[in-house]
C-alpha cells in the first residue's frame, strides 16, 4: 500500500486471493483455516502491514482485544527473544500484548489469573515455574490459558518442548566427544529452587549418564535461582571452588554456560581443549561467545505462533479438550564442543 492510507481486510483478501471472510478467520480464530492458507494471509498481512481495528472488533464481541503473557523473568535472552516472536504472532492476529513478569511467586500467577477471570484481557500465555505452585484450579478449566514451558496441567492448553530428550542428546554428544565426568550448571536436588525445566533437563543428563555407565555425581551440579550470567557465572564458581574435577559443562541455559564459560576464562581453563561447555535453547548470544556454544535449538517462531493460535482457538471456544503442543528441537554442534577434552583438576 502506499503513502498513508491503511490496508484493509479486503486488500489482504485481494492479495491473498482469498475471501475477506477467511481473512477474519484467520484474524479471530473463529474458524478452522488450512495451514497453507493461513499463511498465505499472514503473508499478505505483513506485506500489507495490515493491523486489525481492534476497538471495532471488541465493540461486537465484547472482547479486549489484549492478552496478557507471564514470563518468570524478562531479562533472559531467551525471555527477549520469545517475547518478539509472540508479539508478532499476536499482532497478525490483530491481538495487543500485556507483560507481566512473575519471578518465582506464585502470588504474581494468581493475580493474573485473577485477571483473566474478570475479562480484564481476553486470555493469558503462563510460563509457570513449577506445577506444584500453580495456581490454576478445577474452576478455571474454562479460563483461555495456554501454558508455556515444561510445566504440564490437564485444565490448560499447552506448549513446550522435550526438554528430557534435548539433554539427553547433548550429553551423549559430549560423551561421544570423549568426557566422563560432566558437570551441570542449573540442575540440583534441592527442590526448593529446582524448576520443572532444571528438575526435566536434570533427567535427561542423568539418563545419558546412566546409558554409557557414568556416574551421576551430585557433587558435579550446582544452581541457582537466578538462571541469569552472573548466575551461571556463581555456580561455576561453586563447581570450581569444589574441587572435584571435571572435563565437561552441561548449560541449561546459553545465559547460564555463558557465564559459566566466562568463569573458566578467567581461571584459565581451556575451552574446548580441557573441558566441553554447552548450552540449550540457541539465543543470538551463543553464537558469539569465544568459543561459539553448542547448543539445543528451539524454533522460537514456531513456538510463539502454537501458544498465539492455541490462546485464539481457546478464546473463541472455552468448551474445548485441552491440547498439547510439543515443538520440535535439534542439537547444533560449535565450536565449545570441537575438541576431545583433557579435563579439569584442581592440581592442573
Amino acid at each position: 500500500m502506499g503513502g498513508s492510507t491503511r490496508a484493509t481486510m479486503r486488500d489482504v483478501a485481494s492479495l491473498a486471493g482469498v475471501s475477506a471472510k477467511t481473512v477474519s478467520n484467520v484474524v479471530t480464530g473463529a474458524a478452522f483455516v488450512r495451514e497453507d492458507t493461513r499463511e498465505r494471509v499472514e503473508q499478505a498481512m505483513r506485506k500489507l502491514d495490515f493491523v486489525p481495528n481492534l476497538s471495532a472488533r471488541s465493540l461486537r464481541n465484547g472482547r479486549s482485544g489484549v492478552i496478557a503473557l507471564a514470563l518468570p523473568y524478562l531479562a533472559t535472552s531467551f525471555s527477549a527473544e520469545l517475547l518478539d516472536h509472540i508479539v508478532q504472532a499476536a499482532r497478525v492476529k490483530g491481538l495487543a500484548v500485556q507483560v507481566e513478569q512473575t519471578g518465582s511467586e506464585p502470588r504474581r500467577e494468581r493475580e493474573l489469573l485473577s485477571r483473566a477471570r474478570a475479562h480484564l484481557v481476553d486470555g493469558l500465555i503462563l510460563n509457570p515455574i513449577r506445577l506444584e505452585d500453580s495456581a490454576l484450579t478445577d474452576a478455571d478449566r474454562q479460563l483461555p490459558v495456554v501454558l508455556i514451558g515444561e510445566v504440564e496441567h490437564q485444565l490448560a492448553d499447552h506448549v513446550g518442548i522435550d526438554s528430557v530428550t534435548g539433554a539427553a542428546e547433548m550429553t551423549r554428544h559430549v560423551i561421544a566427544r570423549g568426557a566422563r565426568r560432566i558437570a551441570v550448571v542449573g540442575g540440583d536436588d534441592q527442590h526448593a529452587i529446582a524448576t520443572a525445566t532444571s528438575r526435566l533437563r536434570l533427567q535427561g543428563v542423568r539418563q545419558a549418564l546412566a546409558e554409557a555407565g557414568l556416574p551421576a555425581d551430585a557433587r558435579l551440579t550446582a544452581n541457582h535461582a537466578d538462571w541469569t550470567m552472573s548466575g551461571g557465572a556463581a555456580a561455576m564458581t561453586e563447581l570450581l571452588d569444589r574441587g572435584i574435577p571435571f572435563d565437561a559443562v552441561i548449560g541449561f541455559t546459553d545465559t547460564l554456560a555463558a557465564g559459566a564459560l566466562h568463569v573458566l576464562q578467567e581461571r584459565g581453563i581451556r575451552v574446548p581443549d580441557d573441558v566441553l561447555v554447552t548450552g540449550f535453547d540457541d539465543v543470538e548470544l551463543s553464537r558469539f561467545t569465544g568459543p561459539a556454544l553448542s547448543t539445543v535449538q528451539i524454533d522460537r517462531a514456531q513456538f510463539a505462533a502454537a501458544a498465539v493460535d492455541l490462546l485464539v482457538e481457546r478464546i473463541a471456544d472455552p468448551t474445548g479438550t485441552p491440547r498439547s503442543v510439543t515443538v520440535p528441537h535439534q542439537l547444533l554442534i560449535r565450536d565449545s564442543t570441537s575438541a576431545s577434552p583433557r579435563g579439569w583438576s584442581p592440581e592442573h
